[in-house]
């Protein structure tokens, strides 16, 4: 009797504690990119996850891809799209390639800064463009990370004063519609290539120029296979972090918060980054042998927007855009 009596008790109280619920399977973001592990935004991924977990312990499975060895670039976007990665980093350039009255955005001499990027997407038109973008493309945009000034990088020196001294050279751009007819406005022949086939282009003469900002004309060592800098500063240039819907929609509001400030921590430490890097690099490529000039800036800026504000894409933009954001410059 005494017996029953324990074994029904035993059970009662076991039955009064609530049975641990097993922790969820962390949710599995693939971060991919085609720039190399020694950029700076390719170290912000580590910086992204590592703020990620500090925010939501165990809550992410965060695996990272650089060097295009998941996704080469260009395919990382229809990646997220399809869902077989989760996070890239997302141009202007082929936001504008998708939609076409966004080519305003990557314009020649238009933003001026870091700050001013992020002053534009915190402003009522950079949450309609925020929105559109999702809606067209399914994606989210997290914050925009700087990704520098970029500037001229010849095979062989020459003389560079104004776009008409670019005549005919083969200057690499990426890919896309917009990098091209940037490559265009300055008064080169834009030639497509790969990121990844950049150095050995301008090794064999395959290209003859290439831009980029400075911090990348360092990691990627273009410094070892070309003899000068043009520092035209023709686009302070921004990359977008970006998370696909299908895996947004599936986060608390708590963990959508939390990627949201491990994004923007990521950019915080790349910008810093970034600005001491640039603020060194002239010095340094000087010291590598490379020949560093600058042209007639002013000439170049004219000449780069009277081919974009005469060009049949200004049609399309977003009437007014322009001037709002020429007004939030800092």
């Amino acid at each position: 009797m005494k017996l029953t009596r324990t074994l029904a008790a035993f059970a009662m109280g076991t039955a009064l504690v609530a049975p641990v619920q097993a922790a969820a399977d962390p949710i599995e973001i693939k971060y991919t990119t085609a720039s190399v592990p020694s950029d700076l935004h390719t170290r912000a991924m580590q910086v992204f996850k590592d703020e990620l977990e500090a925010r939501a312990a165990g809550a992410f499975d965060v695996q990272l891809f650089d060097s295009g060895s998941l996704f080469a670039q260009g395919a990382d976007l229809d990646a997220l799209q399809r869902g077989n990665a989760e996070m890239t980093y997302l141009s202007y350039q082929l936001i504008a390639d998708a939609i076409p009255e966004y080519s305003l955005l990557t314009a020649g001499y238009l933003f001026q800064n870091p700050a001013h990027y992020r002053t534009f997407l915190a402003s009522d038109i950079g949450a309609e463009f925020k929105a559109k973008v999702s809606e067209e493309m399914d994606v989210q945009l997290l914050d925009t990370c700087y990704l520098g000034t970029r500037q001229l990088n010849l095979r062989k020196a020459r003389d560079v004063q104004t776009p008409a001294d670019l005549d005919g050279l083969k200057l690499r751009m990426p890919g896309s519609d917009a990098w091209l007819f940037l490559g265009s406005a300055l008064g080169a022949a834009p030639t497509p290539l790969p990121f990844g086939e950049v150095y050995l282009g301008l090794q064999t003469g395959t290209i003859d120029a290439q831009d980029n900002p400075l911090p990348t004309v360092e990691a990627a060592k273009f410094y070892e296979v070309t003899k000068q800098i043009v520092l035209t500063s023709h686009l302070v240039d921004g990359i977008n972090i970006a998370i696909n819907n299908e895996t947004w929609d599936k986060l608390s509001d708590d963990q959508k918060t939390a990627v949201s400030e491990a994004a923007v921590a990521s950019c915080d430490w790349n910008n810093a980054e970034r600005t001491a890097n640039e603020e060194r690099l002239v010095d340094f490529l000087t010291s590598e042998g490379l020949q560093v000039v600058t042209p007639d800036v002013d000439a170049f800026r004219t000449h780069v927007q009277d081919v974009y504000f005469s060009s049949e894409r200004s049609k399309s933009w977003p009437e007014g855009w322009v001037e709002q954001i020429n007004a939030m410059a800092e």
